[in-house]
């Protein structure tokens, strides 16, 4: 535990906005889109989640708990989370993503190697044979792996992928039960009639907050390895906020999501302290994500969250390119 709290510490030092700006597009998910893909509609939309309405506290807590972990880079390790990949990068939506393409890893457009070198010390084989990503809320006779509960497959097979196919720490036991309940609950018969959600600053700031939430519960279960990881999730969300206010008049807004980002920061070291005043900061979030919301609302129509805004930067960006 403390090799997987160690490496949270040394990956928190690098700040996503600085991450990002090496990119022609100042958005990071951009750079594993295959070439000639529709960036402006793919960064508008992603297909929409198919989670199965579930049956108990304790099942909604470890589905909270693997989805906000799904959600950001730092549950895995090397290479992979160096690039800023998670589990949502080839799984949009807990679907799967006919558009990413990463070089050397990837196929034609949707597929990955997952026994290559460049992310795996452990099941690199020096074959290039990427697979189609799977769509983890498709047909269950399509997925090589049994969701059925009363067996540890699923969750034998996610921790491989976190621990060898991406030289991921072990992470805590409820992120990765977390991970598995959340992964099992995703159902084609759960989708909603919408194939597809617009990508908008409210929904990734709810996610977030969905995170944050899960981070305190976990606090209040003295589970503060948990409690960590979750926090480091909502900083990944606030993060993807950061890249998409990049216009000059937009200052006011950066400074507002950077003070947030060290608020978390402070919170996250107080978890790894085991310091008493986290509880009541966790439970302040809820109001300041309401008031950071407002604020990033009234000018969102000048963020890379408006869809003539992102059109125009793709524009610009294969102008530079070209």
């Amino acid at each position: 535990m403390d090799r997987y709290r160690a490496r949270i510490a040394a990956l928190l030092l690098v700040s996503v906005p600085v991450a990002v700006q090496a990119a022609p597009l100042p958005i990071r998910s951009a750079r594993w889109i295959a070439p000639g893909a529709d960036k402006a509609k793919l960064l508008s939309e992603k297909p929409s989640e198919c989670l199965a309405k579930l049956a108990t506290a304790e099942l909604a807590y470890q589905v909270e708990v693997g989805r906000a972990a799904f959600n950001t880079p730092l549950l895995l390790g090397g290479q992979a989370s160096r690039a800023g990949l998670e589990c949502e990068s080839c799984h949009r939506g807990g679907r799967t993503n006919r558009e990413f393409f990463f070089p050397h890893v990837s196929g034609k457009p949707g597929t990955a190697d997952v026994t290559t070198s460049v992310f795996s010390s452990h099941r690199g084989d020096r074959l290039d044979n990427p697979k189609p990503i799977p769509d983890l809320s498709g047909p269950r006779e399509l997925l090589k792996v049994s969701r059925d509960p009363k067996k540890s497959d699923l969750r034998n097979f996610i921790h491989g992928l976190v621990t060898e196919e991406f030289d991921g720490a072990e992470p805590p036991p409820a992120v990765m039960a977390g991970l598995a309940a959340y992964v099992r609950s995703l159902r084609p018969d759960a989708c909603p009639s919408n194939p597809t959600t617009s990508i908008r600053m409210e929904g990734v700031m709810a996610d977030a907050s969905r995170a944050m939430h899960a981070a305190e519960a976990a606090a209040v279960r003295k589970d503060g390895a948990t409690a960590v990881l979750m926090v480091a999730s909502a900083r990944t969300q606030l993060g993807l906020i950061y890249e998409r206010y990049q216009a000059p008049s937009l200052t006011a807004e950066r400074v507002a999501l950077r003070d947030a980002d060290l608020d978390l920061a402070s919170i996250q070291n107080d978890l790894r302290t085991g310091d008493a005043g986290a509880a009541m900061r966790l439970a302040l979030w809820p109001g300041q994500a309401a008031a950071l919301t407002a604020k990033l609302q009234a000018h969102e129509n000048k963020s890379l969250f408006d869809p003539r805004q992102l059109a125009a930067a793709v524009r610009r960006a294969r102008a530079r390119k070209g």
